[in-house]
């Protein structure tokens, strides 16, 4: 528990932020090795200031680093954990302090943050030696102060918990001397403190025990055997304490590096030197070789600058008496440029918007050349140069923004080229391509290619017919340049425009709904809306002029002579008529139009001698010859239109050939032989003949009902039994020679209520030459009787008007034309022979009734 306490408040401890742009920052935090995985690293959102939700909106991740594998960033907490057991001697080795960087990439906008973590050392590791004994050959004539190399042990970790001390078991002979190298290696050796004697003690045991600095302590043992020989005074001696050499980096396998050379002032087997390596750490064995006679170093492996920049090599050299001496060789390296830069993508934003602003930061790059000096300063260059520049915030961190405004429409995706570039000797380079494509913004509108279009149809159509397809185009993609089309809410002749026309939304195909009359309408226009499915939408609108053309589907109305079934009319022609003369002009119209409206009169029939022309286009009839009796009275003229196909008409002319009016009236007849009835007709006919003969009935029965009345009402009052009392009026003079009364006398009648049925009978004394002389009395008596008669004349000659009005009715309805023109040439006859005003209303009655139930019959 104070361990893990102690680690958190170096992680809050070593925490800063450094701001180098408002989008780059970098924060550092310090962790144990040997963590359990899950761990806290520490609080990401917390330390950089941001918003758990605009970590996970913004995808927050970890893209790059040299050890990417042992973190794991919780969007949700916003905190990074352990996410692989982190060993600091695997991961640095001996490096101090050991670390690893990370670096985090948040979208939407974009932001790189830094992480460095310091793995801090746990003591895990115990001392070890390379062997698990020591073997030494003494000589016990050696000396006191002889040195005794026994190497050093290896703790791989660092700082307090690497090795501190050693220490060498109790003995008489041998005490022990720490030392250390200039790399900070602690090596010990063992100092003869007290003479050798062969004969009392040959063989000696003794331990070694090497310790770290640790809590708990850690240790480790190694066993020394020492074996005592004869006479052996001197001791191998280097000329130089440390051999320095440099070598490139790129050196073969088996380049010589050095010779180390130690010298014995001893004769024989004992003056007889070998070397090897001592105290060697790492792979240190797998690079270098040494010759144990000669002492030549050669290597043996492969160099690596970026690995390591020098080796420390430890040399002891060894007589055969068991005395030895120790040099060191130092090899340091020569940095080499073969490594090209390497481009790393740590965020790539694509699609980019092409509404993009500028300045869009779409990739973020990190750049490394592992060679050192100029072979490791890295220059970037972009292509295309527009529309975007690369931007340095941080050192080997280059950001691609926007430079110019994209426009998908013209260009859809741009492939980014981005070399890096070292200033070695020879220069190396790399590149990494990039494809960026550009999202569709709905930016452009539905394009027509004209602000107007024609569409042609021909009158009479079918219902559903297609008229036209208009087709707008839309630069934008997807759902933005997906174009609908409608009908803009207007009118046409009063209605709403979809009465007459509908268009396909999808496909533009304009369809006609109704069957078009060009008579009645000429053209349509209609303005249509096409619309994108963008987010809004943008629309466009077009007009569309339909223009029906004619069809010839109207034959040529005659307007004169009029045309009806069983005319009469006629055209008189005098007998006299001269070449030429004008019979009658026929009107004709066509409501069509154009060339379907041109018309042309002909004579159906012409004979060998025809009588009559007519003018092609003027339509007058005129004679070619003189009249003569055999000539037909009667022509059939065609009125042809020039549609196609043609159409035409036929009217009937009746022409009289007369000088006076009965003759005309005689060929009446002969004009009915060629009537031409339809089912229309006969319908019309009997409706007529059925509501004639309805209302004559009634009339009929009215008449009767009526005489009957008057008639019972005169008999009531004749037949009345009341005395009558003479009564004289005042205004009355008895004119007579004869009378009673020679003077003016006053009467006063008096009569009951059955009066009525009384006869009164008056005095006609001088006939009708009485007269009323009293000036209140406006009328004579003579015109009352007269008055009196017509009364009892009225009853027949109603019936027979009665009877003349049905005929009529029934001919007129079977023939008006030929009705009207009997009564017109009956009354012109009879008032030219002053014959009618002398008829009584009773016998005009009855002759209008046999000329007319004449020709109804």
């Amino acid at each position: 528990g104070s361990q893990c306490s102690m680690c958190r408040w170096k992680v809050l401890l070593v925490v800063t932020v450094c701001a180098l742009s408002n989008i780059n920052a970098q924060i550092r935090y310090s962790v144990p090795e040997e963590m359990r995985k899950g761990s806290l690293i520490g609080n990401i959102a917390n330390d950089l200031g941001l918003d758990v939700k605009r970590m996970r909106d913004g995808r927050a991740r970890i893209v790059s680093g040299e050890s990417a594998e042992y973190a794991e960033l919780k969007t949700d907490k916003g905190t990074m954990v352990v996410n692989e057991r982190i060993d600091r001697e695997e991961l640095c080795a001996e490096i101090i302090p050991c670390s690893f960087t990370l670096e985090i990439i948040i979208d939407n906008p974009m932001e790189l943050h830094h992480v460095t973590v310091e793995i801090l050392d746990v003591n895990d590791h115990s001392p070890t030696f390379p062997k698990d004994e020591i073997h030494l050959e003494i000589s016990e004539s050696a000396t006191s102060g002889s040195r005794f190399l026994l190497g050093s042990a290896d703790d791989p970790d660092v700082g307090v918990n690497a090795l501190q001390n050693y220490i060498l078991s109790p003995n008489e002979n041998f005490i022990l001397k720490q030392l250390s190298r200039p790399d900070g290696v602690k090596y010990a050796e063992m100092v003869l403190q007290k003479p050798l004697d062969r004969e009392q003690n040959p063989r000696l045991s003794l331990t070694l025990t090497a310790v770290d600095g640790g809590s708990p302590q850690r240790s480790g043992n190694v066993r020394i055997d020492v074996t005592v020989l004869d006479g052996n005074d001197n001791a191998p001696i280097f000329n130089q304490s440390v051999y320095r050499v440099t070598i490139e980096e790129n050196a073969n396998k088996g380049a010589y590096i050095t010779t180390v050379n130690a010298s014995d002032a001893d004769s024989g087997s004992n003056g007889l030197v070998k070397y090897s390596f001592a105290n060697l750490k790492g792979n240190v064995a797998d690079i270098f070789k040494i010759d144990e006679i000669s002492g030549v170093i050669t290597l043996s492996g492969v160099l690596d600058y970026e690995k390591a920049k020098k080796y420390e090599i430890g040399i002891e050299a060894k007589d055969q008496g068991g005395l030895g001496g120790s040099a060191k060789v130092i090899v340091d390296l020569m940095d080499v440029n073969d490594n090209s830069p390497t481009v790393t993508v740590m965020s790539f934003s694509s699609p980019v918007a092409e509404d993009a602003a500028l300045g869009t930061t779409i990739a973020i790059l990190n750049v490394k050349d592992l060679d050192a000096g100029d072979n490791g300063l890295i220059s970037c260059t972009i292509y295309p140069p527009t529309p975007f520049k690369l931007q340095s915030s941080l050192r080997n961190y280059y950001a691609i923004v926007t430079d110019a405004f994209l426009d998908r429409e013209h260009v859809p995706e741009y492939n980014i080229t981005i070399t890096a570039m070292d200033s070695g000797s020879p220069s190396l380079s790399s590149k990494t391509f990039l494809n960026l494509k550009v999202s569709d913004v709905n930016d452009n509108s539905p394009k027509f290619q004209k602000s107007v279009y024609t569409a042609c149809a021909i009158e009479n159509n079918s219902p559903g017919l297609s008229l036209f397809t208009l087709s707008a185009h839309d630069s934008d993609s997807n759902q933005n340049a997906r174009v609908s089309y409608f009908l803009d809410e207007t009118t046409v002749a009063g209605s709403h425009v979809s009465s007459y026309i509908s268009i396909n939304a999808d496909s533009g195909v304009v369809y006609a709904v109704r069957s078009f009359d060009y008579e009645q309408m000429k053209n349509i226009r209609i303005s249509v809306k096409a619309q994108d499915g963008g987010s809004p939408p943008l629309s466009t609108n077009v007009t569309l002029d339909i223009v029906i053309q004619d069809e010839n589907d109207n034959a040529p109305q005659v307007l004169y002579p009029v045309q009806t079934g069983g005319s009469l009319v006629a055209e008189i022609v005098p007998r006299s008529a001269d070449v030429g003369y004008l019979v009658t002009k026929v009107v004709a119209v066509d409501v069509d139009s154009g060339q379907n409206a041109w018309l042309s009169y002909k004579l159906q029939k012409a004979t060998d001698r025809a009588l009559f022309e007519v003018g092609p286009q003027s339509g007058e009839i005129r004679t070619v010859r003189q009249v003569t009796d055999k000539d037909a009275v009667k022509q059939k003229l065609i009125v042809v239109d020039n549609g196609q196909p043609s159409r035409s008409a036929v009217v009937n002319i009746n022409v009289a050939v007369a000088d006076s009016f009965p003759e005309v009236l005689s060929e009446f007849t002969d004009f009915t032989h060629g009537k031409e009835y339809n089912d229309n007709l006969t319908f019309y006919l009997v409706l007529a003949l059925a509501a004639v003969s309805f209302l004559f009935i009634t009339c009929v029965v009215v008449i009767i009902s009526v005489k009957i009345y008057r008639w019972r009402q005169s008999r009531n009052f004749y037949q009345s039994n009341l005395p009558v009392i003479p009564c004289y009026p005042p205004g009355y003079t008895d004119t007579g020679v004869t009378g009673t009364l020679p003077h003016l006398y006053n009467y006063d009648a008096y009569m009951t209520s059955e009066s009525r049925k009384s006869n009164c009978k008056y005095s006609t004394l001088g006939g009708q030459s009485v007269l009323l002389v009293d000036p209140s009395f406006k009328e004579t008596l003579q015109r009352a009787m007269k008055e009196e008669n017509f009364l009892d004349d009225v009853g027949s000659s109603e019936l027979v008007r009665t009877f003349a009005f049905y005929f009529w009715s029934l001919s007129a309805a079977v023939d008006p034309y030929k009705t009207f023109a009997l009564w017109h040439t009956c009354e012109q006859q009879t008032h030219l022979q002053g014959e009618w005003p002398r008829l009584t209303r009773k016998r005009q009655s009855a002759s209008l009734t046999f000329v007319f139930a004449y020709n109804f019959l």
